[in-house]
C-alpha cells in the first residue's frame, strides 16, 4: 500500500477532478476522506479504485443513484451477478429510448434545414416550428407533422 494521497494526487490517479471528488463526497456517493491535522484530505489506493469505478460508471452514463447501487453491489462480494446484470439491462433500455429520441430530433431538424432556403428572405420554417404553440412537444414533431416539404416555405 502506498502513502496517502492528497486530493490533487487522487484526482490525477483516478481521472476524476478534485471538484468532482468533493461533489461525490457532498452527495454521499463517496465517503468523506480522512483528514490530516492541518485539515487536508487524504486518500488511499482503495479510494482511488472507488473513484475509478465511479468514473467508469459515469462514462457509461449511469446516474448517481444507479452508481450508488452499483457500488453497493461491487462492494458486496456475495451478491448474485443477476442483480448487476438487471441494473445494466435497465440502463441499456434507457439508452435505447434516448437514442430513439435523438434520432427523431435529428430527422426533424434535418427536414427543417432542408425546408429553409437560407437566403435573404425573413421567412424561416425552422423559426416557425420553434415558435409554434401547438400542444405537440417540438422534439417529438416529425417531418410529416410539420406540414413542410423540402424546398417550400409555409
Amino acid at each position: 500500500m502506498s502513502a496517502p494521497m492528497n486530493i490533487g494526487e487522487a484526482a490525477k490517479a483516478s481521472g476524476v477532478s478534485a471538484k468532482m471528488i468533493r461533489h461525490y463526497e457532498s452527495v454521499g456517493l463517496f465517503p468523506q476522506a480522512s483528514r490530516t491535522d492541518a485539515g487536508y484530505r487524504q486518500y488511499t489506493d482503495n479510494d482511488v479504485a472507488t473513484l475509478r469505478f465511479i468514473r467508469h460508471s459515469r462514462d457509461l452514463g449511469f446516474s448517481l443513484d444507479q452508481i450508488r447501487e452499483l457500488l453497493g453491489l461491487w462492494q458486496d462480494r456475495r451478491r448474485p451477478s443477476r442483480q448487476v446484470k438487471a441494473l445494466a439491462q435497465a440502463h441499456l433500455q434507457e439508452l435505447d429510448q434516448k437514442l430513439q429520441e435523438l434520432h427523431a430530433m435529428k430527422a426533424t431538424l434535418q427536414h427543417l434545414v432542408q425546408c429553409c432556403h437560407g437566403d435573404d428572405r425573413p421567412e424561416c420554417p425552422i423559426l416557425e416550428i420553434l415558435a409554434d404553440s401547438d400542444t405537440n412537444t417540438k422534439a417529438q414533431r416529425t417531418p410529416a407533422k410539420s406540414g413542410l416539404r423540402p424546398g417550400r416555405q409555409r
